[in-house]
């Protein structure tokens, strides 16, 4: 397998001076996701669903969405006898979606290791970039003590 070759930049202190922040996601791992966290376009501006109500599978879906499904709709019947459900905006569709988790890691050192072994995984996204944006905040301060 061909690995391209890394050119970086020599760093200008030793590996225990560094920390790195690291969101990664596992290749092989997905989860089921609201449609909040995949930005589903049915829940942000609402769907339509035209179903024939004259075979038998029709006839279970509109008495699905009309007993069972829990979500506001509109109905219509068309002219060429479909029975349209007009879904509104901000719930939750019928699609099933799927997302890969992200891996919010701070460990101490660079690309030559970890000389401490100390790593953390963040919880939630924001933890991670609070604790980033704390970590800049220090290296200014460090920078403008000299």
């Amino acid at each position: 397998m061909f690995q391209p070759q890394v050119n970086r930049i020599a760093p200008g202190m030793p590996v225990q001076a560094y920390q790195t922040f690291q969101i990664t996601t596992p290749h092989d791992t997905q989860l089921k996701a609201a449609c909040e966290q995949v930005d589903c376009q049915a829940r942000r501006y609402g769907w339509e669903s035209a179903i024939d109500e004259s075979t038998p599978l029709g006839q279970a879906q509109a008495a699905y969405i009309r007993t069972q499904a829990g979500r506001t709709f509109h109905e219509q019947k068309r002219g060429d006898g479909l029975t349209v459900f007009r879904f509104e905006a901000g719930q939750r569709c019928f699609a099933e979606h799927f997302t890969r988790p992200e891996i919010y890691a701070v460990r101490d050192g660079d690309w030559r290791g970890n000389p401490t072994g100390r790593a953390r995984t963040h919880q939630r996204p924001a933890d991670w970039v609070e604790d980033f944006g704390e970590h800049q905040l220090r290296l200014v301060d460090q920078q403008q003590k000299g």
